[in-house]
């Protein structure tokens, strides 16, 4: 199948795109990589009067230093994550779940902000943010404002986006020396999204109590979730593996499990405690 037609603009700033987006506000949509929204354009699941493509706009990619942490431009693509050292010396975690994610073509061209804000309830990026207590910068005509990662993802393809927003940059808070991080997931093999997937950040204090435990669980349920009844339970306990058991037999907790073609509800559930056992243990195996 081929889209319904639509007009088709191409702004040459920011503010351009800014100011075309203000103008026609829920008729229009934005497109950067285009690794996401293309398909489900293609197949008429989605729609659009209006593509607003930012796909060319130099000043939202890129890689910087942020507060002993990195920021992210929008428009990085994950080959461009893949190859930075800077974030593969900070967050080892990105380039496990962004290594695996799609193919060499969607690597090439799908970028990092358009995965968040796609919001697709088995991506990866999602999860891994949540469990890096990352941010991100939205921008609209009138001014710019900051959303922690755990208030952006609100439900399937949905997020705090405003119709006349742009998300610009993700930023990524500096981990205490000696962190885990570990993303592990089941994937669908034909497609490569995530069955259960699994990202966790551990840190522990000078007296071997855990400072940081944050837990990103995506494919589960609607949208990726931060799994504080693990959390909580794995903060409580000690590093046994009967502890660890304990604490992942809550992944689902607060969830209502998703159940499809490629998994049905029971195993679906039972698959969330193991990898998110098996993501803790690799985490807690990286902590120094």
């Amino acid at each position: 199948m081929i889209p319904a037609a639509f007009a088709y603009d191409r702004p040459k700033s920011l503010d351009d795109a800014l100011r075309l987006l203000s103008h026609h506000g829920g008729d229009a949509k934005v497109i950067a990589g285009g690794q996401s929204l293309l398909p489900l354009l293609k197949l008429r699941v989605a729609a659009a009067d209006r593509l607003i493509d930012i796909g060319r706009l130099s000043e939202l990619r890129g890689i910087r230093d942020w507060n002993g942490g990195i920021a992210l431009g929008a428009l990085t693509t994950y080959r461009e994550v893949l190859d930075s050292k800077l974030a593969k010396d900070r967050f080892p975690i990105l380039h496990e779940a962004i290594n695996d994610i799609g193919d060499v073509q969607v690597r090439n061209r799908g970028t990092v902000g358009g995965a968040i804000a796609h919001a697709d309830p088995a991506s990866d990026l999602p999860a891994v943010l949540l469990a890096l207590g990352g941010e991100v910068v939205l921008r609209s005509s009138s001014g710019e404002r900051v959303v922690p990662a755990d208030r952006f993802f609100e439900g399937a393809f949905t997020t705090a986006i405003a119709p006349d927003e742009i998300l610009t940059e993700i930023r990524i808070p500096g981990l205490a020396s000696g962190a885990g991080q570990a993303y592990v997931k089941l994937e669908q093999p034909a497609s490569g999204y995530s069955i259960v997937g699994v990202a966790v950040v551990l840190a522990a204090q000078s007296g071997g109590s855990q400072a940081v435990c944050r837990i990103g669980i995506t494919g589960v349920g609607d949208v990726a979730y931060r799994a504080t009844a693990v959390e909580a339970a794995l903060a409580a306990g000690d590093r046994s593996p009967e502890s660890v058991k304990r604490a992942a037999a809550h992944a689902g907790d607060g969830q209502t499990i998703a159940s499809d073609i490629h998994a049905d509800r029971e195993y679906r559930a039972e698959m969330a405690q193991v990898y998110t056992r098996r993501a803790i243990d690799a985490a807690m195996a990286r902590m120094r």
